[in-house]
């Protein structure tokens, strides 16, 4: 059975492959609260390898996000999301080596947060109301590269 691919990856992909560019940021979002759901679980196992590798990986996707940032189309918007990618890359460094049950949990709770904002502004831009244009007072300045799309999400007001 060494032909078989793994049937997770392959959900996965087919799910990324139908999602909308603020849908996989979502995705994102939410790989990153897995990676640090792991190297929690590392910590308490006193596994420091698998917590290193964890927060390795969230902190590459974290790297991803703020590389795709639109600093001309998001303005402000886009200067805030790097201060905040910034911001959480400084406390996984420091979750790992200060080897912080606390930190991992805010950082996981931060980011679970945020990926359900971004799933609302999901909602919003799939399913705008009669009253109120797409996007209206939402900037992502955001261009989602995961998977090939290179297609730019400008829900500006």
């Amino acid at each position: 059975m060494t032909g078989m691919r793994d049937p997770v990856r392959m959900y996965r992909e087919s799910a990324v492959r139908g999602t909308s560019p603020v849908g996989l940021i979502v995705i994102l979002y939410e790989e990153i609260v897995r990676a640090i759901r792991k190297a929690q679980r590392g910590l308490a196992q006193n596994n420091i390898e698998q917590r290193t590798l964890q927060l390795s990986h969230a902190m590459m996707v974290v790297g991803h996000l703020q590389a795709i940032l639109d600093f001309r189309a998001g303005g402000e918007v886009a200067q805030n999301l790097s201060r905040f990618y910034n911001t959480m890359r400084d406390k996984m460094l420091e979750a790992n080596v200060q080897a912080s049950h606390e930190t991992l949990e805010w950082l996981a709770t931060t980011f679970s947060e945020h990926a359900a904002a971004w799933k609302e502004v999901d909602r919003a831009v799939a399913n705008p109301s009669e009253d109120e244009p797409v996007g209206a007072g939402v900037t992502l300045g955001l261009h989602p590269t995961a998977v090939g799309d290179r297609r730019r999400v400008r829900a500006e007001r």
